[in-house]
């Protein structure tokens, strides 16, 4: 064996036993941090669809994982749900000129023959333009519906320019079009469409409905101004397909005093199938789940904290409703969801919380930096049916969502796009709000 050969061999074993040393050292703790969960869940299940096998997988997951990190009463409870599983996806245009652009099926969207569908391509510039066009102006036609959304720190750009995606493929389809296409809704220029469910009113018949990566989009736009004609090909094989298993995923921290209302920690499971489900929402389930354990550091809360990872929120919040359903007579003083991305909390809101806890909760956000915000919380998708039925206490931790719609439901939707510092600035806000609200003997709801 020759000297530089030694060298190499002891470098190798000294490693080895470096590595050796620091799996025997890794406390179980550690697989409590958010970073540790978010990886493991991305890592061993990823992505996650509604509906589909990796979805039951990450249920089977999340129970372990739970269980492993000391949570009692861990259940799954099941329920089926109509899902939407891809197909083939193409969309090419054919005139005036040839371009073969990045297009992806909105969930629900209508199937189109394995060969594709063609037709006249019509340009919108907004949804009201298209809202505007005569009954019956696209039969035979293929709509494409462009918006000007743009990055915001609230994210408060969705609402209005989500609508493209959740309204007009039924207004296109009533005008007679055959397909449509939209600006995908998000805020990056890069080449990766932006999937999400679309809406069919009842006696709306689907039709085939994509989404363009925005370049694409620009392209479309850019030639639409020229007043050429356009034709398109479009192609998209997937199917709406019924009575698919889904299901929910909840476990208890027990507090101190059981006879308490309990408060509620939620996110989802399940995510869109073209990226990773990192930041919608394997995020979420991360820090609620971090928090909870961190604010039963020092010994149990007063009480119970439940943590919920809803199954099928992506396709029509199909989990919270069916929390919201079976749980309408268990006693809930307050519930809270983390669905916005891995960035940092920047401020909090209050719906339905008592003064004095309000108060409480102001003064342990204060010393970092998350500041108080007068509009009202939402409290989120996956908690609005039991929070708005029993009525409960409401927080938001508002996070920074000025990135969020360059990654949502993009193949982007990956592990490197979290912020390791970001994610744990999430879990220690949360956490210090539980252990006010969980510890809190008096009353949580007020006006």
């Amino acid at each position: 064996m020759t000297i530089a050969s030694i060298r190499v061999a002891t470098c190798a074993a000294a490693l080895a036993l470096s590595l050796s040393t620091a799996q025997a050292q890794e406390k179980p703790a550690d697989k409590a941090s958010a970073m540790s969960i978010l990886t493991d869940l991305t890592m061993e299940v990823s992505p996650r669809m509604a509906g589909s096998p990796a979805e039951a997988k990450a249920r089977e997951w999340a129970t372990a994982r739970l269980k492993a990190l000391g949570f009692s009463n861990v259940t799954v409870e099941p329920f089926t749900v109509t899902s939407y599983v891809r197909g083939y996806e193409s969309a090419v245009l054919t005139a005036p000129y040839a371009h073969k652009f990045a297009v992806t099926a909105l969930g629900y969207s209508g199937t189109t023959p394995d060969g594709g569908i063609s037709g006249d391509l019509v340009y919108f510039e907004t949804l009201d333009a298209l809202k505007a066009a005569p009954a019956g102006s696209l039969t035979g036609k293929i709509a494409f519906v462009d918006h000007a959304m743009r990055p915001n720190q609230d994210g408060s750009g969705y609402g209005p320019y989500g609508n493209v995606r959740r309204q007009g493929p039924a207004i296109a389809s009533q005008k007679g079009a055959i397909g449509i296409v939209i600006r995908s809704i998000g805020t990056d220029q890069h080449r990766n469409p932006h999937t999400g469910a679309t809406n069919w009113p009842t006696g709306t018949p689907p039709i085939p409905a994509g989404a363009l990566a925005n370049p694409d989009a620009d392209m479309v736009a850019l030639i639409a101004k020229t007043g050429k004609p356009m034709k398109l090909s479009l192609t998209l094989t997937g199917k709406t397909t019924p009575d698919l298993p889904s299901g929910n995923v909840i476990a208890d921290l027990p507090g101190r005093d059981p006879s308490l209302p309990k408060i509620l920690v939620a996110c989802h499971l399940d995510s869109w199938d073209i990226g990773m489900g990192v930041i919608d929402d394997g995020a979420g389930c991360s820090i609620v789940t971090a928090a909870a354990l961190k604010a039963q550091a020092g010994g149990k809360t007063l009480r119970t904290i439940r943590v919920l990872w809803a199954g099928s929120e992506e396709i029509g919040v199909f989990g919270g409703a069916a929390y919201g359903k079976a749980h309408a007579s268990d006693p809930h003083a307050l519930a809270m969801e983390s669905d916005f991305g891995a960035d940092r909390v920047y401020n909090v809101k209050f719906n339905r919380l008592a003064k004095p806890v309000a108060d409480k909760v102001k003064a342990v956000l204060n010393p970092m930096g998350i500041v108080p915000n007068a509009d009202k919380a939402d409290g989120g998708a996956d908690v609005g049916a039991i929070s708005d039925a029993q009525k409960l206490a409401v927080i938001d931790l508002s996070q920074d969502g000025t990135r969020y719609f360059d990654l949502h439901h993009t193949p982007d939707d990956t592990l490197d796009k979290v912020d390791p510092a970001q994610l744990q600035q999430n879990v220690d806000a949360w956490a210090a709000v539980l252990k006010v609200v969980a510890n809190e003997p008096g009353q949580l709801i007020g006006e």
